[in-house]
């Protein structure tokens, strides 16, 4: 088994954010297959995650909106095949992100990185810049490489919650890539297979992820395997939807095993492993089963969200015509204790197992963990 190297002070990087971020710009070539749609509905249709319907109407009347060059302000325009569209969103202050990252591994294929809680993995709503994404681009560009076969920057290859911390594995060449972007997609797959059998958690894999996670609540058994499939629902502030439990959703698996109990405090250290990787998975199954984490904003007993009504569509909008910050909570909300912990995987290159581990926040750990901690 391959491990990380001894450091005696811990490898970090990162940039602190500008004031503004650059904007955003949309491109767009007219295909035969949008020709006739009008301008409105072109772009309330592509791009209906960043701007209901009206507030693409206020920005095409304001004139952030080109075609071939000019600005166009009529909603009602007819685009023809081959005409550029460019609309720029002008730059915007994120909400506060922290924009350190701890090295926990790296090699000539792939880095993995101890992703603070409170930092988004990838651009997406109010964070475009602010992200693990942009700190690794960054890192890149300082460091430099001649390499033909390495990405231009390390590319991460699985999803970490913005409120979740600990391991983030990013690859550094295009085979890393593919081979750790099927390790995840090998574990999803395979319970997408067991549909309609008893779902089990595979021996052989190609890599194991184990988290560390503080809930409500004491767990009664020592062991649960929870096997709830995971939907999605309309969601007032989610463009694409929420993640909830749901008897028709897509086949899941957590096994969860206590840690350490805390009678007094009525919560539970628990490590959950996971095979499937739905959005979300862990916070749901520990809800579903009447756990939610200790502080999940938005998750309650059931799996499903705190504050829910399918009929509520909000289509208001802020003033540069995106969605108004939602006023009920949304799955990047923050305040909740769950970390990946311990990654185990065949590496991409060598098949060698290699096993990587993130520092434990000192909100999980067990009081023997603590004391070790503080002699230390």
């Amino acid at each position: 088994m391959t491990n990380p190297p001894e450091r005696r002070q811990p490898q970090t990087f990162g940039l602190p954010w500008p004031d503004l971020n650059d904007g955003l710009f949309y491109n767009d070539v007219v295909r035969p297959s949008d020709s006739e749609l009008t301008l409105i509905e072109f772009y309330s249709s592509k791009y209906k995650n960043s701007a209901p319907r009206l507030g693409w109407v206020q920005r095409i009347e304001s004139g952030q909106i080109r075609v071939d060059g000019r600005v166009d302000t009529d909603p009602n325009t007819i685009l023809r095949v081959g005409s550029e569209l460019v609309y720029h969103r002008l730059p915007w202050r994120e909400p506060e992100a922290p924009y350190l990252l701890e090295v926990l591994y790296e090699d000539d294929d792939m880095v993995a990185l101890n992703k603070p809680s409170g930092l988004q993995v990838l651009p997406g709503g109010l964070f475009q810049q602010r992200t693990a994404l942009t700190q690794l681009q960054w890192w890149a560009s300082k460091q430099g490489s001649s390499l033909e076969r390495q990405e231009p920057h390390p590319v991460p290859v699985h999803r970490l919650g913005r409120g979740t911390s600990g391991i983030l594995l990013c690859a550094k060449t295009k085979l890393a890539k593919t081979h750790l972007a099927a390790y995840f997609a090998d574990g999803t797959s395979s319970i997408e297979g067991n549909r309609n059998a008893n779902l089990e958690i595979c021996e052989v894999r190609k890599i194991t992820k184990i988290y560390r996670a503080l809930v409500t609540g004491i767990l009664s058994d020592d062991k649960v395997i929870i096997k709830q499939p995971i939907g999605m629902v309309q969601y007032p502030g989610v463009a694409k939807g929420l993640y909830v439990a749901s008897p028709s959703g897509k086949p899941a698996l957590s096994k969860v095993a206590v840690v350490e109990r805390d009678v007094q405090g009525n919560n539970t250290l628990v490590q959950v492993e996971i095979q499937s990787g739905r959005p979300h998975q862990i916070r749901i199954h520990l809800s579903f089963i009447g756990h939610p984490l200790l502080g999940d904003p938005l998750y309650v007993d059931g799996g499903q969200p705190k504050c829910f009504d399918p009929e509520i569509i909000d289509e208001n909008f802020a003033k540069d015509g995106g969605y108004q910050r939602p006023t009920k909570p949304v799955p990047g909300d923050c305040g909740y204790y769950l970390h990946a912990h311990q990654v185990v995987l065949s590496h991409p290159t060598t098949n060698q197992e290699t096993k990587i581990t993130a520092p434990l926040p000192s909100v999980l750990l067990t009081q023997e963990e603590a004391k070790v901690n503080s002699i230390h």
